[in-house]
């Protein structure tokens, strides 16, 4: 339904009357979305993941620091204990050869059997000495499960799995001193025959070029270091579940909530029969919900001022009806009671000159209720303005009949084509409304002139009459529904008041104005002219 009151320039969609869409800011990053929200919430969830990041880095970091950190150490400790045994262990010349038992001795005084287990082999790999085995602590072990009847030690080792890693254990130490013995030292992470990893160092034992030995020196607490590490890590664990869970909440807060209450808004104007939307604390946000509760309010109140438009265009048509149907009715009633051909000629008349009201009424009451859905259905495209106003203004020449006001058009001087954007069928229809409007109120053998002219980048066309103007007090009043007031003498019923409300209302639509001026010289008023501005498109 049109709402030909409306006389201001129409908000752009999305607007509310004092606060408008916020333009987007520019980023530094274009990479990143152009949401807000969507920034804030990938931020979010990188910030969780990179906490986990960054402490795993930071232990793995600090556990190979560790685990080298030990191997330097041990082998600094072993080359000294390799020193040691060299010199006091070794006897015969020019072929030295390790003597195991002073070996033995010298290896247990320099061994420290609680923080890390020495061993010495001899030039074939065989065991010579171990501070295991001599040390003076009692070693304590979980006992292995009971056997069951008629089974084998073997069979236990094999069925709980201690067989097979301790002879993976013996297979890696034995070739760790099989690559020492051949004069360069070894470290390496390993599994001891209990399954501990250990940190072993494995030197030769040399006399010039000849190797007489491996000293093997095996750290066992890796896994305590590394069990250390793992207790390090549950804070950042714990500070990224915390982060995951505030950002949960906070993105809970930002956006799921907002939503629910812009849902449960939507729902009052829904069931309630509220008329607008009205959140401001949401409206006020600068993210893509500020926009949306923007544009809901805009949409809303545009839909308020519509129920409004067609309440009053509904209560203006059913006022404009009602006259000449009240006419109607009283000149039938009094029909029958009169006599004489004449009062009856004049009654027939007025019947049918409020016949001809109503379907005038009628016709423009349908076009002004199509006028919305006409401009929403039809895709505005550029055209040459000029060219559709000078078919109109022909159309007109072309029916003219002798003592009739003429229509002439002043075509702008530069011979470009007038570009509009815009919809022909809807600006032509305000330029025979204006053209109409401006030959009902000149004199016969009058002229309406239409003129064009670009500036500024707007078009600008004129429709002037040589009629009586326009009191000065009724230029805008003229633009409301229902509105007329004819000169004396004018066709009763053959106007209903919509023609200019309609233009009017086309005319903003396509992001244009349209005022009504009076032609003065010399002081008189000389006729009126009403003025159209339209913003210029490419051709």
């Amino acid at each position: 339904m049109a709402s030909g009151t409306a006389t201001a320039k129409p908000r752009r969609g999305g607007e509310t009357p004092g606060r408008g869409r916020r333009e987007p800011r520019p980023s530094w990053f274009p990479w990143l979305p152009g949401s807000r929200l969507g920034r804030l919430i990938i931020a979010l969830n990188v910030l969780g993941l990179a906490i986990l990041i960054a402490g795993a880095l930071v232990l793995n970091e600090l556990r190979q620091g560790l685990v080298n950190a030990r191997i330097d150490s041990l082998t600094t400790q072993g080359e000294l204990m390799a020193s040691i045994i060299d010199q006091a262990a070794t006897v015969g010349e020019p072929f030295p050869q390790m003597d195991p038992t002073n070996a033995g001795v010298v290896l247990q005084m320099l061994a420290n059997p609680k923080t890390q287990r020495a061993r010495l082999f001899d030039p074939s790999g065989r065991p010579v000495a171990d501070s295991a085995l001599v040390a003076d602590r009692v070693e304590e072990k979980a006992l292995p499960p009971a056997r069951k009847r008629g089974e084998t030690p073997m069979s236990l080792g094999l069925r709980t799995g201690r067989g097979s890693a301790a002879t993976e254990a013996q297979a890696a130490l034995k070739a760790e001193v099989a690559q020492a013995l051949s004069g360069h030292p070894v470290a390496v992470l390993r599994r001891s025959e209990t399954g501990e990893r250990v940190v072993s160092v494995s030197i030769p034992i040399q006399r010039v070029q000849a190797v007489l030995g491996v000293l093997t020196l095996e750290a066992n607490d890796v896994d305590q270091i590394i069990a250390r590490e793992r207790m390090a890590q549950v804070p950042f664990y714990l500070i990224a579940i915390a982060v995951s869970l505030a950002s949960s909440l906070l993105l809970t807060q930002l956006i799921a909530q907002p939503v629910r209450r812009l849902a449960r808004a939507a729902d009052r104007v829904r069931l309630a029969g509220a008329r607008a939307i009205s959140l401001p604390d949401l409206a006020e946000r600068d993210d893509e919900l500020g926009d949306l509760t923007r544009s809901l309010e805009a949409m809303t109140q545009s839909l308020s001022e519509r129920m409004d438009a067609i309440e009053s265009f509904a209560a203006d048509v059913a006022h404009e009806i009602k006259n000449p149907l009240t006419s109607l009715r009283s000149a039938v009633e009094t029909l029958d009671l009169v006599t004489e051909p004449a009062a009856r000629a004049r009654l027939l008349k007025i019947l049918q000159n409020d016949v001809q009201r109503l379907d005038r009424l009628v016709t423009d009451i349908s076009n002004a209720s199509r006028l919305d859905a006409e401009l929403s259905r039809d895709e505005p495209k550029p055209f040459d303005l000029e060219r559709l106003v000078a078919d109109i203004v022909g159309l007109y020449q072309a029916t003219a009949k002798p003592g009739e006001v003429r229509v002439a058009l002043h075509r702008s001087g530069a011979g470009e084509p007038v570009m509009v954007q815009g919809r022909e069928g809807s600006l032509g229809q305000v330029f025979r409304n204006l053209i109409d409007n401006a030959r009902s109120f000149s004199p016969p053998g009058g002229e309406v002139v239409v003129a064009m002219q670009k500036a500024a980048g707007r078009v600008i066309a004129t429709v002037s009459d040589s009629g009586p103007g326009i009191p000065a007090e009724n230029l805008e009043t003229i633009f409301q529904r229902f509105y007329t007031s004819r000169p004396k003498g004018a066709a009763f019923g053959g106007n209903s008041g919509l023609g200019l409300s309609i233009a009017r209302q086309i005319v903003e639509a396509h992001g244009g104005t349209l005022q009504a001026q009076n032609r003065v010289v010399d002081g008189q008023v000389i006729g009126a002219i009403f003025l159209l501005f339209l913003p210029e498109a490419k051709a």
